[in-house]
């Protein structure tokens, strides 16, 4: 018993700090900017239009990876990822024009942020821990992306104002290579089936997931899930600016939202071993609608931003762990990082969503306000849509 507990905790420990150095990399890159547009004389937009475009690939290549994971296993997958993350990160320290750097950052950032990404790390975490205690595991998996985001910004931050741009990124790009030790526990293999057996095809386990209004369900969802975050990441700040109030205020908010994460994943994942996901998603999208109004309505201080950081800290990623539990609950785990994967997509263009319409509509009114209440509006129909999700296993049918 001993040593399957100590396996179990090799595996989680492997996870949490994978999914932390993954998360807090990729999330480090805005803070590259102002360096990087005013020693190369670019324009802002090309630099986010590489960025955007790196959320959008990862959300299409994330189904892809998650067929090789289910295939071959999650730890050669999360190693080669962890190797293009080393090897586009140097090649956008080293552009001096903005195509290459579009290349590296857009394109191959993109594909190695799905090879090396949560989806492809909690789909092994799940598969190789025991039913009772999988949601407790991707909330920690959560947690230590929450994790990564609190600390990894702020120490590549301190080695920007220390080093300069372009040493830290290519300190950024040596430590993305930690990631491949920390994949050697986490094969997340299916076990062989015997010949003959009824395993269900990757091509028969899609067409059961399309046909199921429950993936839909979670696939649209979760659109709103990333539409919101990737809108609060990269325009809160900016809002809070707006405001009046001073840029550390700002950026204390991510950290903050970061941090109560940590806590809201765990609760998420405890949780999701003893309520309904279904409901749990719907209480936690129904929060986040009742949060963003009631900031709407506040006035902006340096008080009710943090405090609204906090809140929304701890509702933050706390979707993912019932999310990945549905999935897992309603189409099983031969398959399970391809099937997330796919409904990462939804969150991934919900994420494209949400950062550039709300930069649109800040040049064409002059102010978020529309975009809070399209936020408002957003976590009202996620929390509906996803009444319909069906909270058992659903039967498979025969395979010949």
């Amino acid at each position: 018993m001993s040593g399957r507990a100590a396996s179990i905790g090799l595996i989680v420990t492997a996870a949490v700090l994978a999914a932390a150095l993954a998360t807090g990399l990729r999330q480090s890159f805005g803070l590259f900017l102002a360096p990087m547009t005013s020693d190369h004389g670019w324009t802002a937009s090309g630099f986010a239009l590489a960025i955007a475009l790196q959320v959008l690939v990862n959300g299409a290549t994330q189904p892809i990876w998650g067929q090789v994971a289910d295939r071959i296993g999650g730890r050669r997958v999360l190693m080669l990822g962890a190797a293009l993350q080393a090897g586009g990160t140097a090649g956008m320290a080293l552009s001096a024009d903005i195509l290459p750097f579009t290349f590296f950052a857009g394109l191959v950032m993109g594909i190695a942020v799905s090879a090396a990404g949560m989806p492809v790390i909690v789909a092994s975490l799940t598969r190789l821990m025991p039913p009772e205690q999988r949601g407790r595991a991707v909330g920690l998996g959560t947690a230590g992306s929450s994790f990564g985001q609190f600390l990894v910004v702020p120490v590549v931050g301190l080695g920007i104002a220390g080093w300069g741009w372009q040493a830290a990124m290519l300190a950024m790009a040596v430590v993305a290579l930690l990631i491949i030790p920390l994949a050697v526990p986490l094969d997340g293999k299916p076990a062989p089936r015997p010949a003959g057996s009824d395993e269900e095809t990757a091509r028969q386990a899609l067409a059961r997931a399309f046909r199921s209004r429950s993936f839909w369900c979670l696939f649209f969802g979760f659109f709103v899930c990333g539409l919101h975050v990737s809108f609060l990441t990269v325009h809160l700040p900016g809002f809070v600016h707006s405001c009046g109030l001073p840029v550390t205020v700002g950026a204390g908010a991510i950290g903050l939202i970061g941090l109560f994460n940590i806590a809201g994943s765990l609760a998420a994942g405890e949780l999701s071993q003893r309520w309904r996901r279904r409901d749990l998603l719907v209480l936690i999208y129904a929060a986040r609608g009742v949060l963003m109004a009631g900031f709407i309505a506040v006035p902006k201080t340096s008080e009710t931003v943090l405090v609204f950081a906090a809140l929304m800290g701890i509702l933050w990623l706390s979707t993912v762990p019932p999310t990945v539990a549905l999935v897992a609950r309603n189409f099983g785990t031969r398959w399970l990082a391809t099937l997330f994967g796919l409904v990462f997509f939804g969150h991934q263009i919900g994420g494209f969503t949400g950062a550039f319409l709300g930069g649109l509509i800040l040049d064409w009114t002059g102010s978020y306000d529309a975009m809070w209440w399209i936020g408002v509006a957003g976590a009202a129909f996620a929390a509906l849509i996803h009444l319909p999700v069906r909270d058992a296993p659903t039967p498979r049918p025969a395979i010949a």
